[in-house]
């Protein structure tokens, strides 16, 4: 790999071009300061561009800043130049050296074994490879191979068969896939278990609204990034948006390509994909189970991926509004009859698997009879039969009333049987629908339901709308069951309070995920002492209809508003006064002192962020008197008594069409793989990790999560 210097701004600066190294040392001088030696615990970013999927291999090479140790593209330095005066930079770029040729021209002849390997997949080569240590690893895993009978079917046991079944079918094996290249066609690599994320960004990015709020917006959420770009949610999701809407990283291979990879013997069509590795580690990181290695689910990504950009909202635009809908749940005592209406919110519909309700059970009876005797006699394996469930029997199962837990009635002030209906108080714009297949055995293993459920294409849930209170239905007293707390608990919850930069944000994470808003989350798990997400769920339960219960923390003791993000309508004390000096900078770029002060107050006084809530904000307009009565009131304890917004929903029609869903192969969400179609330009396409295709059968049936689009009525 070749490096070398460059300059940038400077007269006679190189820009990138090749200078004698007595003239690089000259020019080098005067900007000795600023160049630093990586030190321990220092990352240096040399394989990938903060702001775009560039690399060393790319035509413009990788350029490292001397002072920061950030990677950026050709197309990008410049404006990392123009932020921070960083003049000096190291210039990466890798020139890939032929294969050596055998003497006739040809490529050398691969060496053979004659011993026979079984096949292992790497996701390094993207390919099968050789493994000759194989049973060493397997006994690693407790597996021991040596002593392993086959059956005459060369298969051990039945849940091989049954997972590449599954496997081939929704991968399309057996079937010449047509590969797709050009704008909205590029694959992601897998990092190793990384596929969950892969097709969740697939589904996401296929959504206009996605599109708009970050690909629509790139310049300025570019040019307003913090310092470090790789650590800014909303600089991530664009870079990874236009790396898979722009085309630039999906080029289908020139002719002379194809004839070298003829010439090569590599007739399989040769697609690369973007690598997400930076976009990963931010979304995954503090996070136990995204920021290891291992399978995870894509329903539980989707919905941490809907908190982040709930979190990192740009302005008062925020995409994930498409998905958030209203549940009502009518909750009734089965003894006294009477109801009590709550709404909560959520971002996508559980259907559970209705099994008694398959239409082929001779079928799958005489099956398990048949396999029970293959395995028993070591004969082949009879054909799989898969379940074949109604979707109709499915949402039958959704609506139908549910057995409620420990249900306290407030009419008997006691625990009674209780039953719960859930219905929709309001249809999001895009409806995400999750099939709950997995579920624990017996001895709580997970398991998979293997089955096939013909999902509509399209999808009218009218018949679901929430309806109210009825003529002739008794409300429960509004009464608040007692709070229990653990005797071991209750000392340290009375006698001390927690600092609030102390929350345990992973149980607010866990509430947040469950659709509660974040500020009533960070507030339960305070109340609650951090004792866990169990406490905090029920003081959440209690007090969630309180006018405030969506409101930022305040305590007296701290200042203000406990949340990093409080609003300026929810932040009170003297210490959420802006600071003099910043409101200075900020005016001194041509800003209005009342812009300036609202911009800080919403931003808790983060210069950087308070600029870009400026440019997020064109619709301001100049309220002098609002800013002094805010400067007034600095030392009050109240500043405004807004009544706090309810979520914000798109309602409207409850009809849809299909156009993307999720499959999971494997047997548990632990293990496995996932990949996704999307209907685009009136055909399917399959995009697994970095192959893009055309899809011939899309495997509908089998899907995970499903996707719909609202029908304008």
């Amino acid at each position: 790999m070749q490096r070398r210097g460059a300059l940038f701004g400077m007269p006679g600066g190189s820009g990138g071009r090749k200078m004698a190294a007595g003239d690089i040392g000259e020019l080098l001088v005067p900007h000795m300061p600023t160049i630093r030696v990586p030190r321990s615990g220092d990352r240096v970013y040399k394989n990938e561009c903060a702001f775009s999927y560039d690399s060393p291999n790319s035509e413009g090479g990788l350029y490292v800043c001397m002072n920061t140790f950030l990677a950026f593209g050709r197309e990008h330095v410049e404006r990392h130049f123009r932020k921070t005066g960083q003049s000096v930079y190291m210039h990466l770029k890798r020139h890939v050296r032929e294969k050596v040729r055998g003497a006739s021209g040809g490529a050398l002849p691969k060496r053979r074994n004659s011993k026979i390997f079984l096949d292992v997949y790497s996701f390094q080569e993207e390919e099968p490879v050789l493994d000759p240590h194989l049973a060493k690893h397997l006994a690693h895993f407790g597996i021991d191979m040596l002593h392993m009978h086959g059956t005459e079917n060369g298969l051990q046991d039945n849940d091989i068969k049954l997972r590449v079944s599954e496997w081939e079918v929704i991968q399309e094996s057996g079937t010449k896939l047509k590969p797709m290249y050009g704008p909205g066609y590029t694959g992601l690599k897998n990092l190793g278990n990384s596929c969950y994320l892969s097709s969740v960004m697939q589904a996401i990015f296929s959504i206009p609204e996605f599109q708009r709020a970050y690909v629509g917006n790139l310049p300025r959420i570019f040019d307003y990034s913090p310092l470090d770009p790789t650590q800014d949610f909303n600089t991530q999701m664009t870079k990874l948006g236009h790396g898979l809407l722009s085309g630039q990283y999906s080029k289908p291979p020139v002719k002379s390509e194809l004839i070298e990879q003829v010439m090569k013997e590599e007739h399989k069509p040769q697609q690369n994909g973007i690598s997400p590795r930076m976009f990963k580690a931010f979304v995954s990181k503090s996070h136990p189970e995204f920021s290891s290695n291992r399978q995870q689910d894509a329903q539980e990504f989707f919905l941490h991926l809907v908190n982040l950009v709930e979190r990192n909202r740009i302005g008062s635009e925020n995409p994930s509004d498409v998905f958030r809908f209203l549940v009502e749940e009518r909750i009734q005592c089965c003894q006294t009859r009477k109801v009590r209406y709550t709404e909560r919110v959520d971002y996508l519909m559980q259907l559970p698997v209705a099994m008694e309700a398959a239409t082929n059970k001779d079928e799958l009876i005489a099956y398990e009879l048949t396999r029970r005797e293959a395995e028993a006699n070591r004969r082949p394996l009879p054909e799989l039969v898969r379940a074949k469930i109604p979707f109709s029997a499915c949402l039958q199962a959704f609506s139908e009333p549910e057995n409620v837990d420990d249900f306290w009635s407030s009419a008997l002030q006691a625990k009674s049987a209780g039953v719960k209906t859930s219905r929709f108080a309001s249809f999001p714009e895009y409806l995400v629908v999750q099939i709950k297949k997995f579920t624990f055995g017996l001895d709580w293993v997970p398991k998979k339901f293997d089955v096939s459920i013909d999902m509509p294409d399209l999808l009218d849930i009218n018949h679901l709308r929430a309806r109210g209170l009825q003529p002739g239905e008794e409300e429960l007293p509004d009464i608040s069951p007692p709070i229990v707390i653990p005797d071991d608990s209750k000392d340290r919850l009375m006698n001390q309070l927690i600092d609030p930069s102390d929350i345990d944000e992973s149980s607010v994470m866990q509430l947040a995920e469950m659709g509660f808003p974040l500020e009533a989350c960070r507030k339960a798990v305070y109340f609650t002492g951090n004792m866990g997400a169990e406490v905090a769920f029920n003081w959440i339960i209690v007090h969630m209809e309180e006018p405030d219960f969506a409101e930022p923390l305040t305590m007296p003791g701290y200042g203000g508003a406990a949340s990093a993000g409080a609003s300026v309508f929810g932040a009170s004390g003297l210490d959420n006064q802006p600071p003099e000096e910043i409101v200075a900078i900020i005016t001194s770029m041509g800003f209005q002192r009342n812009q300036a002060i609202q911009a800080l107050r919403a931003t808790n006084n983060n210069l950087e962020r308070a600029l870009d809530w400026i440019f997020s904000h064109p619709e301001f307009e100049e309220d002098s008197d609002f800013v002094i009565e805010m400067e007034n009131n600095a030392n009050a304890n109240i500043i405004s008594e807004a009544k706090p917004e309810g979520p914000r929903v798109k309602d409207g029609s409850g009809t849809y069409e299909l156009f993307a869903f999720i499959s999971h192969m494997g047997t548990s969400t632990m293990s496995g793989h996932y990949i996704c179609h999307i209907k685009k330009e009136g055909r399917w396409v399959i995009y697994n990790d970095h192959k893009v295709c055309a899809s011939e059968r899309p495997p509908k049936d089998l899907g995970y999560m499903y996707f719909y689009r609202r029908i304008p009525s």
